[in-house]
């Protein structure tokens, strides 16, 4: 039962994003935001609904048995949802399940978005692998592991685009890889 809360809590946690997404969209067109690439959306809605109705599925399939490696994710989960929170916190009123763009908003340079272009999207990839180990879903951790990669390499260069043509994302972003931090080198 008490996994079943932990899933529940995590979708809860979905829901709540959505709603702060919606009152960030109204904001944002409002004060002239505009939505760009918004073809590939409804996919990427479908594969994350789809994910946790696969995770159920799976749990209802597979032998659970609570293990010590359950805290071992669960911790890193936790990790994770941190990391959320401030990539959402750190672009405030500009955080969006959509590719939302406010021609000549100054881009945020904040919080994790000082060192990398993408957090969310790595928050959302770690997410994709850990929330099936906690509830060891091994094939829809490879599933919608894969499935994610491709959507992120659909979206991610729709969203940069749009970025590009109407602020100064380049010029801002320039030397931030889109995942990883840059390591710096060291100068002897």
């Amino acid at each position: 039962m008490f996994i079943y809360a932990v899933f529940a809590l995590i979708i809860l946690q979905r829901l709540g994003e959505l709603i702060i997404a919606k009152r960030n969209e109204a904001w944002m067109k409002q004060n002239g935001g505009y939505e760009a690439g918004s073809n590939h959306y409804k996919w990427m809605v479908s594969m994350h609904a789809a994910f946790f109705i696969a995770l159920l599925i799976e749990m209802q399939l597979v032998d659970y048995s609570f293990s010590s490696s359950f805290w071992v994710f669960a911790t890193l989960f936790l990790m994770v949802q941190l990391g959320r929170v401030w990539a959402i916190a750190s672009l405030g009123k500009y955080w969006n399940t959509k590719i939302i763009v406010m021609p000549k908003a100054p881009v945020v340079l904040k919080g994790p978005y000082k060192y990398i272009k993408h957090p969310n999207y790595t928050i959302v990839t770690l997410e994709f692998l850990l929330i099936p180990l906690l509830f060891q879903a091994y094939l829809t951790l490879i599933v919608f592991s894969l499935l994610n990669m491709w959507m992120l390499s659909v979206r991610i260069p729709k969203e940069e685009e749009a970025l590009k043509l109407y602020t100064d994302y380049e010029v801002a972003m320039d030397g931030k890889l889109r995942f990883m931090p840059q390591l710096k080198k060291s100068e002897n």
